[in-house]
């Protein structure tokens, strides 16, 4: 089962499908969260589905799902979980262990600002027992993890899988240090903080968002394009008069959102008060 309120599930889904699975869809509004009630109704009207999966950040609307509820209504209705946290890692409250998220990926590039390329995941004994206990080999040599953990975990001997991306993941250590330095938690504050911070100033301007307060994203903030204004032309403005990039809409959002990326290292007020300050220039004009 795959949930989809973005582009990000959608993705979910088409991987179910390449791999030769069948999907059954719960869908909601873009720019709202999974609704739980939702998803605990269509599990009960499929008892024989075995995992849900669901995005917690979707990065093409900036709408954050409850995933600890999820899986506590997926592991109730004996499925395990599949997350997609590539948005939300690092930049705001993720709790993998407490919420006992199954199967989770993320991505080095957003709230970690480490360089692209690899995806940082973690597998319980829940997952790793599906794993074990598949009758057909997976798809893919680089992504079989009976292989990967062949050389990872107790007991495992040195062995070759694939030769590693050893100069990006010293990049990975030294962001992962810096964020033990701040605080994980400390980290999550920042960007909140920063967030409003931007609302404030956007709607000031009379911008406003796309997803409500109680499910927004503070790391990714899509706010809607105000009337009368040229969405190629302001972004190209902010890229090369001002030095910022800010996304554009994704999917049925395209020409109607500005995407306003705040993660990471990039989250700080000095930015914020650039990015304010050059849209009320430009829309001014």
């Amino acid at each position: 089962m795959v949930c989809i309120n973005g582009v990000f599930g959608m993705r979910m889904k088409e991987n179910i499908t390449r791999l030769g699975g069948e999907a059954v869809v719960v869908e909601d509004d873009w720019g709202a969260a999974v609704s739980l009630d939702k998803v605990e109704q269509t599990l009960k009207d499929n008892p024989d589905a075995k995992i849900l999966a669901f995005v917690h950040a979707e990065t093409s609307t900036g709408a954050r799902s409850d995933a600890k509820a999820l899986c506590k209504i997926a592991h109730d209705n004996d499925c395990i979980t599949i997350v997609d946290a590539v948005t939300s890692l690092g930049g705001c409250e993720l709790r993998v262990d407490e919420w006992e998220i199954d199967a989770i990926y993320s991505g080095t590039q957003k709230c970690l600002s480490a360089m692209p390329g690899i995806s940082p995941v973690s597998f319980n004994e829940r997952a790793l027992t599906k794993v074990k206990n598949r009758k057909t080999p997976v798809t893919s040599w680089f992504l079989d993890l009976n292989l990967v953990m062949g050389y990872w975990g107790d007991g495992a001997k040195r062995t070759y899988h694939h030769t590693a991306p050893v100069n990006t993941l010293y990049g990975l250590h030294e962001s992962l240090v810096m964020i033990l330095e701040e605080g994980l938690e400390n980290s999550w504050v920042r960007h909140q903080k920063n967030h409003e911070l931007l609302r404030d100033g956007l709607e000031a301007m009379g911008i406003n968002f796309l997803v409500n307060e109680a499910e927004r994203l503070p790391q990714l903030n899509s706010v809607f394009i105000p009337e009368g204004a040229d969405d190629a032309k302001v972004r190209s403005t902010l890229l090369n008069d001002y030095n910022l990039e800010i996304g554009a809409g994704l999917g049925a959002y395209a020409g109607k959102v500005w995407r306003i990326g705040l993660m990471g290292h990039s989250s700080r007020k000095e930015n914020i008060t650039l990015c304010l300050a050059a849209l009320k220039e430009i829309l001014d004009k």
